[in-house]
C-alpha cells in the first residue's frame, strides 16, 4: 500500500513539474507576442483551485493530473470582440505562431538541462561498469571478474547502466560489440562480444545477463555473516571471513559456495577451504555435514552478509563544469531516445519499450527512494521525452501544429480548415493507439512482475 501511495504521489509531483514548465513555455512566449491567454491549467477537468491574474488569465489546477493546457484567445474557437482581435492567436503572423507552439518543447529541453546540471552539482551516485562474474559468451570472449568496461563500440561508459544501454543498442542492431576493458592487472584490452548471435526475440531489458555478464554490485561476496554453533564450520571459520576457494576451486561469489560444498561432501572426508581473514590468506581443513540422519544437503553451517554494496561510481562537478556535462548528457539521452524510436519503427526494437503512466509512477517512486540525484535524473529524462514526443509531426501534438505552420510558410497561405480538421482526427486516432499500447504494456508489466 505504501508503494502504491508513493507511486501515485511522485507521479503527480513529476507530471506537475514537467507540465507546468511545458505550458509556461507556451504562455510566456504567447504573452511576449501579444496574445491574450484565457486560461493556464495544470491538469484536465474540473478545477480544484483557480485564481485570475491581473492580465485576465485564469490560473488553475485541475482534477486529472495527466497533462495541462494553455487556452488562448482565438477566433476559430469563439467570437472575439473587435477591440481584442489583434490579441487573438490566429491573427498573429506565422513566425509568431511557430514560436509560441515550439516554446513548450523548448521549455522541457531547457528544464532537462537544468535538472541534469543540478544532478551533477549534487553528485550522481551509481555502480561502476565492473564485471563481477562472466559466463557463456562473455567468458568465451575473454571477460573475467574484475574487468572494468571503459567503452563499448567507442562510446565511453562510466556506469553499469551506460554499459548496459550500449550493449543493448548493439544487440538490437544485431551487431557484435567491441568492448574495451581494464583488467585486474590494470592492462587495457579489447574484447569482442558476439551479440549478433543472440536468439531472435531476446529480452531487450537483460542483454548483459544473456551475454553472460553479471555486474560486480549484483554479485554477493562470499563473506560470512554468521557461523552456527556446533556446525561443521564452528571453530574453523569466523564471521567476517571471505571465502576464496573450496577444495582448490576458486570462489567469486556466495552463490558458488553451496554447489562446491555438495561436491566436497559427496567426495567424503575433509577438504581445504581458503579464506581471507584480517588481511591474511588462510588454508583451513573442514568436513561438511549432512542436514540430518545422513540425508539432505551437505552444509557448513554458515550464513552470508546480505544487501547491496555501497555505490562505487560518482559523477560530480562544480557549478561551472556541470553545465557542459549536462549538455553532453542531454545530447546522449536524446540520441538514445531517438535511436530507440527509430528502431521501433524499423522493427529492430520491441514496442514493449513504450510505457504509460503506471510505469512512470513506479519508476518515479523508485527514483525518489534512491535519492535526490536519481529523482533529478528521472525528471530530466522524462522532461526530454516529453519534448521529443511533443515534436513528433502528429496533429494534436505541438509537432503537428509546427508542421502545419511550416507548410504555410512554404505555400504562402494557411491550410484549409477541412484539411486541418481531417489531420486532427488522424492525430487523435494515432494518439489513442499509442496510449492504448502504453497502457497495455503497463498492465502486462504488472502481471509479469
Amino acid at each position: 500500500m505504501a508503494d502504491f501511495i508513493g507511486s501515485v504521489w511522485w507521479m503527480i509531483v513529476s507530471l506537475g513539474v514537467l507540465v507546468t514548465f511545458h505550458e509556461f513555455g507556451h504562455y510566456w512566449v504567447a504573452r511576449r507576442c501579444g496574445v491574450k491567454v484565457l486560461r493556464f491549467s495544470v491538469g484536465f477537468g474540473k478545477p480544484l483551485w483557480s485564481r485570475r491574474g491581473r492580465n485576465g488569465t485564469e490560473f488553475a489546477i485541475a482534477a486529472l493530473p495527466l497533462g495541462g493546457y494553455v487556452k488562448m484567445l482565438d477566433e476559430r474557437e469563439a467570437e472575439v470582440p473587435a477591440g481584442e482581435r489583434m490579441a487573438a492567436f490566429n491573427n498573429k503572423n506565422v513566425w509568431q505562431r511557430l514560436a509560441i507552439v515550439a516554446a513548450g518543447p523548448a521549455a522541457n529541453l531547457l528544464l532537462c538541462i537544468a535538472l541534469l546540471w543540478a544532478m551533477f552539482v549534487v553528485g550522481n551516485r551509481d555502480y561502476s561498469a565492473t564485471v563481477g562474474q562472466a559466463g557463456g559468451m562473455a567468458a568465451s570472449a575473454g571477460f573475467a571478474s574484475g574487468d572494468r568496461i571503459l567503452d563499448v563500440d567507442g562510446r565511453a561508459v562510466a556506469t553499469w547502466a551506460e554499459a548496459g544501454m550500449a550493449l543493448t543498442t548493439a544487440a538490437m542492431d544485431r551487431s557484435d560489440a567491441r568492448v574495451r576493458v581494464r583488467d585486474r592487472q590494470d592492462n587495457e584490452r579489447t574484447r569482442v562480444l558476439p551479440l549478433s548471435t543472440l536468439p531472435a526475440g531476446f529480452d531487450e531489458h537483460g542483454v548483459a545477463a544473456q551475454a553472460g555478464l553479471a555486474w560486480q554490485f549484483q554479485v554477493q561476496p562470499a563473506r560470512l555473516d554468521s557461523v552456527l554453533e556446533g556446525s561443521a564450520a564452528s571453530g574453523v571459520l569466523q564471521p567476517g571471513d571471505l571465502i576464496l576457494a573450496i577444495d582448490g576451486q576458486a570462489v567469486a561469489s556466495a552463490g558458488q559456495v553451496a554447489p562446491l560444498v555438495q561436491q566436497l561432501g559427496r567426495r567424503g572426508g575433509p577438504g581445504m577451504i581458503e579464506v581471507e581473514r584480517s588481511g591474511q590468506r588462510l588454508a583451513l581443513e573442514i568436513t561438511p555435514r549432512q542436514a540430518s540422519n545422513g540425508k539432505g544437503p551437505w552444509l557448513l553451517g554458515t550464513g552470508f552478509a546480505s544487501g547491496r554494496p555501497a555505490y562505487d561510481a560518482l559523477r560530480q562537478y562544480g557549478p561551472l563544469a556541470a553545465l557542459p556535462a549536462a549538455l553532453r548528457e542531454t545530447g546522449k539521452l536524446a540520441g538514445d531516445s531517438l535511436g530507440m524510436m527509430r528502431r521501433m519503427l524499423t522493427g529492430h526494437a520491441s514496442v514493449k519499450n513504450i510505457s504509460g503512466p503506471i510505469t512512470i509512477a513506479r519508476v518515479a517512486n523508485a527514483s525518489a527512494e534512491r535519492g535526490m540525484d536519481w529523482f533529478l535524473y528521472f525528471l530530466a529524462l522524462l522532461s526530454l521525452s516529453l519534448c521529443i514526443i511533443n515534436l513528433l509531426p502528429i496533429p494534436v501534438l505541438d509537432g503537428g501544429h509546427l508542421l502545419y505552420y511550416l507548410i504555410e510558410l512554404v505555400k504562402g497561405s494557411p491550410l484549409s480548415e477541412r484539411v486541418m480538421a481531417a489531420g486532427q482526427y488522424v492525430g487523435l486516432a494515432l494518439l489513442a493507439g499509442l496510449m492504448g499500447l502504453a497502457f497495455y504494456n503497463d498492465i502486462l508489466g504488472l502481471v509479469l512482475r
